[in-house]
């Protein structure tokens, strides 16, 4: 993705040279004139060096390629080899935790599920379900109660998808204003 924008930027720069302003660059590449005001302004200042791509933005992994192999690895052995013997869940939050006991590395959770993704795998989000739920319980409820407060539909018969005009106009006395009034 990165070399594909460049490629446009040094395609933006070769129709500069060519003396083409901005917005017609922006037309014939298929991109913002906004972008191409930017690049141009680059263009004039530092040519094409400066439309050059600077490599992948924001901040480098804090794991080494090593460590990263290591990290997929125990990703594989599951949760529980690792002491989160609960549930077979990969959250953000272990995956974060596990990072700092194994690699003394910290990250966030938002980090964490960065990395995660890096590797192939999504973090999951486990089922939130109180310890004391009680599952025949919950059935009866839905039963009984959930249909009283439910109540009844609609009944069948005329409707209007308007709040403000409730009837249609065939029924209002002296046929309405419109295409159709005379």
């Amino acid at each position: 993705m990165r070399r594909r924008r460049e490629s446009v930027r040094m395609q933006a720069a070769g129709l500069f040279e060519q003396k083409i302003r901005p917005s017609e660059v922006a037309r014939r590449l298929r991109v913002s004139v906004k972008s191409t005001y930017q690049w141009h302004q680059l263009w004039r200042d530092g040519g094409v060096q400066a439309l050059a791509s600077r490599g992948p933005s924001g901040s480098r992994c804090r794991l080494s390629p090593r460590s990263l192999e290591k990290l997929a690895v125990f990703l594989e052995e599951g949760p529980a080899a690792h002491g989160w013997v609960e549930d077979q869940v990969w959250t953000a939050s272990r995956v974060a935790t596990l990072i700092g006991r194994k690699f003394h590395v910290t990250y966030s959770v938002s980090g964490a599920t960065r990395l995660m993704h890096r590797l192939g795998f999504s973090p999951q989000v486990p089922a939130r379900r109180v310890a004391e739920r009680d599952e025949q319980a919950v059935a009866v409820w839905k039963e009984a109660t959930w249909a009283e407060v439910k109540g009844r539909g609609r009944t069948v018969g005329a409707t209007s998808a308007s709040r403000t005009k409730p009837g249609s106009p065939a029924g209002r006395p002296g046929g309405g204003h419109g295409a159709g009034a005379e």
